[in-house]
């Protein structure tokens, strides 16, 4: 069968050999698959949810039973007083930079504390220059970089004692860098030192990748607020759009604000017929997720055994379902991403190439044959052409569809290394 997909015998050789070595890793997955499966069933029963949570909203949407229920779900199952969880999100970019808007005032001051966020919020701030950015409307922004792939704990105090800082922002996935992503240990760590030189500061995090790889959401060990996409990991492969920010009720009321109008918040928003899509989804990500780690951690252990460098190693802790690998070699990251898209279910005849995408320095490739358009949560493999030339690979609704798109890719790229 898998010379359907023109797999190789030596290809498919070196993948059983790694999966038997993968089996008590792969036990450890479907442990926590069944923890976050409970806590989302259990938010579904205590929310009582019905087929009349379905129903859809049009125009203003007031009086959405079935929006304001999976508000109250995502609270639940993430730790939160609130939750904005509304198809109006067109990406988790989009959230992140409604909630800074939201929160951020003239003069006030963002501080970034892993360093550079991602590509994409270099023109929301102002990095690079934009007339609609935050810096347009006076807002400061600064970085601490990370040391080592560790918060530079002094300097984050020595900012927050010399100047007033309004908003502490963290990624926790890696973005297009070669840093590790931060664990909810590390999360927990760096609180405790912001609040021991001030308690009001407001710390969200970016959790985009991140749901659902750990027990524990940031809101509870300390987060004021989280923002994240339903086209990764929560949308579970379902959810068609939207992102949500969850946290504090009050920070969540002027978020709502700045999505739709003052006054009004939460109270409109139509749902177009997306509310089961969106429940669904939430009932799907563990086991979503679960598969894409799986995924992960094959494709890790089958490239480093190659002799490519990979982040994290297969036995290192998860924190998100992004999988590096450094290939130093513009022709291989190429290769690889071809593979990935050859064997994706939809748009598998496409050959993608590097192109100029919106919102990126340098040109970037992406494969991503996906039931989503830009779906992560869904196989998807991408990287901008530059040195080192990492593929950043992420997803797989399901463990055997993600096995096989990574055999494909690995075949492709030993071929076309010969």
């Amino acid at each position: 069968m898998y010379n359907q997909l023109g797999i190789s015998n030596n290809t498919i050789e070196l993948i059983k050999k790694s999966e038997e070595e993968l089996k008590n890793k792969f036990k450890e997955i479907d442990e926590l698959c069944e923890y976050n499966s409970l806590k989302v069933l259990s938010a579904f029963n205590k929310y009582e949810v019905s087929e009349n949570h379905f129903s859809s909203t049009t125009g203003y949407g007031y009086n959405d039973i079935g929006r304001e229920t999976i508000e109250h779900i995502f609270s639940y199952v993430l730790g939160a007083e609130d939750s904005l969880v509304r198809n109006q999100f067109i990406s988790g970019t989009h959230a992140l930079t409604v909630a800074l808007f939201a929160l951020l005032r003239p003069n006030d001051t963002m501080l970034s504390i892993t360093g550079k966020p991602y590509d994409t919020l270099d023109e929301v701030i102002g990095i690079t220059e934009n007339n609609s950015s935050l810096k347009s409307y006076e807002i400061n922004y600064e970085q601490i970089d990370l040391i080592n792939d560790e918060f530079d704990y002094e300097k984050i105090k020595e900012t927050l004692k010399s100047k007033k800082i309004k908003l502490i922002e963290i990624q926790r996935s890696k973005g297009y860098s070669t840093r590790k992503s931060i664990s909810i240990e590390k999360i927990k760590n760096v609180i405790e030192v912001i609040r021991s030189v001030d308690k009001d500061v407001i710390i969200m995090i970016d959790n985009c990748y991140c749901e659902f790889v750990s027990k524990e959401s940031p809101l509870e060990v300390g987060a004021d607020i989280i923002v994240g996409s339903l086209i990764k990991n929560l949308g579970g492969g379902i959810a068609p759009n939207g992102a949500y920010i969850s946290g504090r009720r009050d920070l969540i009321e002027l978020c709502s604000e700045r999505l739709t109008v003052p006054g009004e918040g939460k109270e409109v928003g139509p749902s177009l017929g997306v509310n089961k899509s969106l429940l669904q989804g939430l009932f799907m990500a563990p086991n979503a997720v679960a598969s894409s780690l799986k995924t992960a951690i094959l494709t890790s252990k089958v490239l480093e055994d190659l002799g490519y460098k990979v982040e994290p190693k297969w036995n290192d802790q998860r924190v998100d379902i992004v999988q590096n690998i450094e290939f130093n070699d513009k022709d291989k990251l190429i290769s690889y991403c071809q593979g990935i898209q050859m064997a994706s279910p939809i748009d598998s005849f496409v050959v993608p190439i590097p192109w100029d995408m919106p919102g990126y320095q340098d040109q970037v490739i992406m494969a991503a044959g996906t039931f989503t358009q830009g779906s992560s949560i869904e196989l998807s493999c991408d990287g901008p052409i530059r040195p080192p030339y990492i593929a950043y690979q992420q997803g797989g609704l399901t463990y055997e569809y993600g096995k096989l798109g990574v055999m494909k890719a690995v075949d492709r790229l030993i071929r076309t290394s010969l």
